[in-house]
Protein backbone atom coordinates (compact mmCIF):
# COMPACT_ATOMS: atom_id res chain seq x y z
CA UNK A 1 0.00 0.00 0.00
CA UNK A 2 1.07 3.55 -0.76
CA UNK A 3 -1.20 6.02 0.68
CA UNK A 4 1.80 8.78 1.19
CA UNK A 5 1.71 11.03 -1.48
CA UNK A 6 -1.87 10.52 -1.59
CA UNK A 7 -2.85 10.66 -5.25
CA UNK A 8 -5.51 13.62 -5.05
CA UNK A 9 -5.68 13.65 -8.80
CA UNK A 10 -6.17 9.80 -9.34
CA UNK A 11 -9.16 10.04 -6.68
CA UNK A 12 -10.95 12.44 -8.29
CA UNK A 13 -10.51 11.46 -11.54
CA UNK A 14 -11.72 7.71 -10.93
CA UNK A 15 -14.30 9.60 -8.71
CA UNK A 16 -15.50 11.66 -11.73
CA UNK A 17 -15.93 8.82 -13.95
CA UNK A 18 -18.74 7.74 -11.80
CA UNK A 19 -20.50 10.78 -10.35
CA UNK A 20 -23.72 9.03 -8.74
CA UNK A 21 -21.80 6.02 -7.25
CA UNK A 22 -21.46 6.09 -3.62
CA UNK A 23 -17.32 6.14 -2.29
CA UNK A 24 -16.92 3.49 0.11
CA UNK A 25 -13.62 2.48 2.29
CA UNK A 26 -13.64 -0.57 3.34
CA UNK A 27 -11.01 -1.96 5.39
CA UNK A 28 -10.40 -5.59 7.64
CA UNK A 29 -8.79 -3.26 10.04
CA UNK A 30 -10.75 -1.55 13.33
CA UNK A 31 -11.82 1.47 12.43
CA UNK A 32 -9.17 3.01 14.82
CA UNK A 33 -6.51 0.85 13.14
CA UNK A 34 -6.28 0.91 9.31
CA UNK A 35 -6.03 3.81 7.09
CA UNK A 36 -9.65 4.81 7.25
CA UNK A 37 -8.42 8.02 9.49
CA UNK A 38 -5.32 9.24 7.26
CA UNK A 39 -7.58 8.35 3.67
CA UNK A 40 -11.10 10.51 4.97
CA UNK A 41 -10.03 13.76 4.56
CA UNK A 42 -7.82 13.32 1.82
CA UNK A 43 -10.62 11.36 -0.51
CA UNK A 44 -13.01 14.77 0.76
CA UNK A 45 -10.16 16.73 -0.34
CA UNK A 46 -9.72 15.34 -3.88
CA UNK A 47 -13.38 15.51 -4.30
CA UNK A 48 -13.88 18.80 -3.52
CA UNK A 49 -11.03 20.69 -4.41
CA UNK A 50 -10.30 18.51 -7.68
CA UNK A 51 -14.12 17.88 -8.88
CA UNK A 52 -16.28 20.86 -6.77
CA UNK A 53 -17.95 17.66 -5.73
CA UNK A 54 -19.73 18.85 -2.23
CA UNK A 55 -22.27 15.94 -2.34
CA UNK A 56 -20.49 12.93 -1.62
CA UNK A 57 -18.43 11.73 1.07
CA UNK A 58 -16.57 8.17 1.49
CA UNK A 59 -18.01 6.15 3.87
CA UNK A 60 -16.39 3.84 5.99
CA UNK A 61 -17.16 0.16 5.96
CA UNK A 62 -14.90 -2.45 8.37
CA UNK A 63 -14.71 -3.69 11.40
CA UNK A 64 -15.88 -1.55 14.51
CA UNK A 65 -13.14 0.76 16.48
CA UNK A 66 -11.16 -2.00 18.79
CA UNK A 67 -8.29 -2.20 21.49
CA UNK A 68 -6.99 -5.60 19.64
CA UNK A 69 -6.32 -6.14 16.07
CA UNK A 70 -8.54 -8.88 16.06
CA UNK A 71 -11.47 -10.67 17.42
CA UNK A 72 -9.51 -13.98 18.73
CA UNK A 73 -12.55 -15.84 17.50
CA UNK A 74 -12.72 -17.69 14.19
CA UNK A 75 -16.74 -17.79 13.92
CA UNK A 76 -16.68 -14.43 15.09
CA UNK A 77 -14.22 -13.06 12.28
CA UNK A 78 -15.62 -14.70 9.53
CA UNK A 79 -19.11 -13.24 10.70
CA UNK A 80 -17.34 -9.82 10.91
CA UNK A 81 -16.45 -10.54 7.49
CA UNK A 82 -19.60 -11.39 5.87
CA UNK A 83 -20.95 -8.62 7.39
CA UNK A 84 -18.32 -6.16 6.29
CA UNK A 85 -18.38 -7.63 2.55
CA UNK A 86 -22.56 -7.29 2.72
CA UNK A 87 -21.93 -3.53 3.59
CA UNK A 88 -19.26 -2.96 0.90
CA UNK A 89 -21.34 -4.41 -1.92
CA UNK A 90 -25.02 -3.36 -0.28
CA UNK A 91 -26.74 -6.49 0.10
Amino acid sequence: EQLSPFPHDLVAEAAAMYPTAELIWCQEESKNMGAWSYVRPRIETALLHFNDDQKRKPRYVGRAPSAAPATGNAQSHAAEQVDMMNGALGF
